[in-house]
């Protein structure tokens, strides 16, 4: 039996989709992995965990890990390319090389996926293309974007045929920036868009005014500011499914009625 947390995100989505299996961590259950004694239902005869950490510190990880442990075998973390540059300068870096270190030390089983840019994140620009053709926010670093459907593709590997010990680091095809990710929504959504850098300082004030929490906020700004430049593309998603990385492109045009 596996467990899935994060259903309802980008990958658990597309994980709870190939996996049907599967069962889905749910609150409506009364199940919160803040809370530990309240897992104690969800876990029973699971085997492996795909962890999901939904907060923005690891104060209860250990806690939460030990109840896992009372019952499952392994656990498969989704953690963050930037831990693999030791870059630990961002609230949100420091969040998931603080979870791979307590992940290891738990006493389970463990396999770690670090994946880079999520495609999906192109998402949080609905709005403003719907409203128009120019998307405005806060640059940062060019990475190899991935698509999520890629990064449950690989869970769906490591969970059924175990490595233990082992650290994957997901990338997409080619790296991007966002202004190219923009131009490509534009060539899938047959429009010519545009991408505005937003200062730090007044994004950090935009979300402000939006009613974002001060620690979400610091997390949102830090990545971004401090997010490493990579060049980096590896080859894991092909190792451990067989098939090549999607393209950005291809995301986008099975996602543009999102934009619409």
């Amino acid at each position: 039996m596996i467990l899935v947390t994060g259903a309802t995100g980008n990958v658990g989505r597309e994980l709870t989709t190939l996996l049907p299996e599967a069962r889905t961590l749910s609150r409506r259950s009364g199940a919160d992995l803040a809370r530990p004694d309240t897992l104690t239902e969800a876990l029973h005869d699971v085997d492996s965990v795909f962890l999901v950490w939904p907060f923005l510190t690891a104060d209860r990880a250990a806690a939460t890990l030990e109840k896992v442990a009372q019952h499952a075998r392994r656990v498969v973390y989704l953690s963050s390319s930037a831990v693999r540059f030791g870059a630990d300068t961002d609230p949100i870096t420091r969040l998931h090389s603080d979870l791979e270190a307590a992940v290891q030390h738990s006493g389970l089983e463990w396999t770690i996926l670090r994946a880079d840019t999520f495609a999906s994140n192109a998402l949080g620009w609905a709005g403003q293309l719907r409203a128009g053709d120019l998307v405005r926010g806060p640059d940062s670093a060019a990475t190899a974007v991935i698509d999520p459907a890629d990064i449950a593709a690989a869970a769906v590997r490591v969970l059924r045929e175990p490595q233990p010990g082992t650290v994957h680091t997901l990338t997409g095809p080619e790296v991007l920036s966002r202004a190219d990710q923009v131009a490509i929504l534009g060539t899938a959504l047959g429009r010519e868009l545009t991408f505005a850098p937003t200062p730090f300082d007044e994004a950090r004030a935009q979300l402000r005014a939006d009613g974002r929490p001060d620690a979400l906020i610091d997390a949102l700004i830090g990545s971004a500011q401090n997010r490493p430049a990579s060049d980096l593309v590896t080859g894991a998603v092909q190792d451990l499914t067989g098939r090549p990385a999607r393209s950005f492109r291809a995301w986008a045009d099975r996602n543009a009625a999102a934009f619409g």
